[in-house]
């Protein structure tokens, strides 16, 4: 009864003048939540996507993923009307129930993998950003605190440190430059600066400037010992990768180099084991009725199948090779991107040539 009694006084309070503003200003500020979430997303991406030194509008962005998921689509989907009808004469209300599930199913994967894609892109481009300051960050170091030795504000300094060989390191000290000469803090800009990076060096680097700010101390000499420092970590990573090459050359040779040569020599004993069973077929009821139990019957591996899992397996492994590789000498996955195709490219060419030369001499004597 109780809730009932509730129920009826909702009802009533919403009848009132009253309850009805009040339900209006709740969907209201519920659609204003949507939109300042919606708005929240947009601006991670955008930010997401500065990162690696884009300027991409997101609404563009998805109108142009939309639309290239369309036209492969629709690219398929005259392929396969083209290819069923014409070979299997297929009816058309399957071709029909085909199109809805490619354009339900297939449609939806294809934005998703164009949107991972994307991702992936973005992700590297911001990784070769941050070695690239890696890279020169040591002597815009050095020149920064030769600035500042030579009487010059650190704000200053690091403007006039800037050089266009820095690349992406002298397009961010500007943007830091910029936004200290509109009246943002120098601290807070630094700060920013090494929030857009997953760089330890450098966010490292960025905190001892501002605590050597904070203290009043010298920092031109702060800046040298910072820039001899990452020095010696350069050299130091240098030197570990060295001792792990003997390392990268085993898996290297094993996975590029021996594995196709052993799928290329089990390809061609498959061939010349088909060979001889279908040339000794007919001695095979001869062999069995005289005591010896020999069979060629029955269906084995073809060549074809054995081709498709060598190709699946040297990609898979020329894959984890090249993530190992990349891991054992630069610490990171990402490193090792570039090598993923050249290693699947030469582990192929290798198995094809091998199977190509071995079978003609083999194929030669049988």
């Amino acid at each position: 009864m109780l809730s009932i009694k509730n129920l009826f006084r909702k009802k009533r309070n919403e009848a009132k003048p009253e309850g009805k503003i009040d339900s209006l200003k709740q969907k209201y500020k519920k659609l204003q939540e949507k939109k300042q979430k919606a708005q929240l997303r947009k601006q991670r991406l955008r930010d997401y996507i500065g990162r690696a030194g884009f300027e991409i509008n997101f609404d563009r962005l998805k109108r142009l993923l939309f639309n290239t998921a369309v036209l492969i689509n629709l690219v398929i989907s005259s392929f396969l009307i083209y290819y069923f009808s014409v070979t299997y004469g297929i009816s058309w209300s399957t071709v029909v129930a085909s199109m809805i599930v490619l354009w339900v199913l297939v449609f939806i994967f294809i934005i998703i993998a164009l949107w991972v894609i994307f991702y992936v892109a973005v992700d590297l481009r911001i990784f070769k950003r941050k070695v690239d300051i890696e890279e020169v960050l040591p002597d815009f170091l050095q020149l920064t605190a030769s600035n500042i030795n030579a009487g010059m504000t650190i704000d200053k300094a690091l403007w006039f440190a800037v050089r266009p060989r820095f690349g992406v390191l002298a397009k961010e000290i500007e943007i830091v430059a910029k936004e200290t000469m509109s009246g943002a803090d120098l601290k807070t800009a630094l700060e920013r600066f090494g929030s857009r990076y997953d760089s330890v060096v450098l966010k490292r680097t960025i905190s001892m400037i501002n605590e050597g700010i904070e203290a009043g101390g010298k920092i031109g000499d702060l800046l040298s010992r910072i820039s001899d420092d990452v020095r010696e970590q350069k050299t130091m990573i240098k030197e570990m990768s060295a001792n792990v090459t003997t390392y990268v050359i085993f898996i290297v040779f094993a996975t590029v180099v021996a594995a196709p040569l052993l799928f290329a020599l089990a390809g061609v004993l498959i061939e010349v084991v088909g060979n001889l069973g279908s040339a000794l077929g007919g001695t095979g009821s001869s062999a069995s009725s005289a005591g010896i139990p020999i069979s060629f019957s029955g269906t084995g591996i073809s060549q074809s199948d054995f081709r498709i899992f060598a190709i699946v397996s040297l990609s898979s492994s020329a894959l984890f090779s090249a993530m190992m590789t990349s891991t054992i000498r630069k610490g990171n996955v990402q490193s090792g991107v570039k090598y993923i195709p050249i290693f699947i490219f030469i582990s192929i060419l290798i198995y094809l040539a091998t199977q190509g030369i071995v079978g003609k001499l083999i194929g030669s004597f049988f």
